[in-house]
């Protein structure tokens, strides 16, 4: 019997007379319902640890399964992941965790973890988003740190073995745009003259992010993904999801960025002091149409996640965002003039959100 699960028998101990652990929430009848997996989180904990603090506050989580509890354990601040087994595997966090950590980055450092069960206990990296600090005086120390790490991340992190960003992922995620926000979210059926405007986009935005070097891609770096720490900054979190893919991916996810925008002159400033951490020798006008290419491909796809999650998920909070993303879209269509068929009608009232 593994040595947790021992200490655990003997945390019942310390059950009071409603069987639950200190820091649980007692249900009533106008209580919710109990939370077991909460409930599994805790008695796991307390099976490795004397010293617990009774409140777990919930962290912000992503769009996923996954759920993020804050507390003290030993008098240290930590992190408890919830992770479900039988809906999503936490072997892919592990494995990433471990490829940005060895080339240095800031991800959090694993401390426990059961793959069976689903519970992590990891390094607690603080709360101060980049999304809360982000403003016109802060964003270039900020932005700057966050680029030598997506520098490093692309130039030394470990990418084989990873999911490949391919053409067939690719197109998948720009017909979710298609399939979820014009059918779907808006009703909105394609005539043939654009439907061929649109496959023509398609072969594009993936001939572009094909023929860009193939790096390691964190796949969902945005402001609130990245933490200003007080030591090796940024922290990096939300990174399981990683894939082998294009150069520029990473870079236009951040910059790009769903609660703040930043004017054209500013993106391409960006655009250039990037290229000249990560590839010094590609022409510049490249290396722009490369951004643009990849951040609208990007965007798209997320105008579709975003729909999925409404229309399949039940999340509907998520198409607030949608028009960030759609404002990106409708000004880098028209900077291209093979992709003017589609800037003319995207924008119109009836697909626009």
């Amino acid at each position: 019997m593994p040595q947790w699960r021992k200490k655990a028998r003997t945390a019942f101990q310390r059950r009071g007379e409603s069987g639950r652990m200190p820091g649980m929430v007692e249900s009533t009848g106008t209580s919710p319902p109990p939370d077991l997996r909460l409930d599994q989180a805790q008695i796991w904990l307390y099976g490795l640890y004397d010293e617990i603090g009774a409140a777990w506050r919930p962290v912000t989580g992503d769009a996923s399964h996954r759920r993020y509890f804050r507390v003290q354990v030993n008098g240290q601040s930590r992190i408890v992941m919830d992770a479900p087994p039988d809906l999503l595997s936490s072997a892919p966090f592990v494995d990433i965790d471990l490829r940005l950590r060895h080339c240095g980055l800031h991800a959090p450092e694993i401390i426990h973890h059961d793959l069976e069960s689903g519970f992590m206990l990891l390094e607690d990296l603080g709360d101060e988003l980049y999304r809360d600090l982000l403003d016109e005086h802060s964003v270039q120390p900020l932005f700057d740190d966050a680029f030598q790490a997506l520098a490093v991340m692309a130039l030394e992190a470990d990418s084989a073995g990873l999911p490949t960003y391919s053409e067939d992922l690719l197109l998948e995620e720009l017909n979710w745009f298609v399939d979820y926000f014009l059918n779907r979210h808006r009703d909105y059926m394609l005539s043939h003259r654009q439907r061929k405007s649109w496959l023509r986009l398609c072969e594009t935005l993936v001939v572009s992010a094909l023929e860009q070097p193939t790096v390691f891609v964190h796949k969902d770096i945005h402001s609130c993904n990245l933490l200003k720490t007080a030591h090796n900054s940024p922290g990096i979190i939300d990174f399981q999801d990683a894939v082998a893919g294009p150069l520029s991916y990473d870079f236009v996810s951040l910059v790009w960025d769903r609660y703040i925008h930043w004017p054209r002159e500013r993106l391409e400033q960006w655009m250039d002091q990037f290229r000249r951490l990560v590839v010094p020798d590609i022409d510049a006008e490249q290396w722009i149409r490369w951004c643009d290419l990849m951040g609208l491909q990007r965007n798209l796809k997320i105008v579709g996640r975003f729909a999925i999650l409404e229309q399949v998920e039940g999340k509907p909070a998520y198409v607030q965002l949608i028009p960030a993303f759609y404002r990106y879209i409708l000004d880098v269509l028209p900077r291209y003039p093979e992709l003017t068929e589609v800037a003319d009608w995207i924008g119109n009232p009836e697909c626009a959100p």
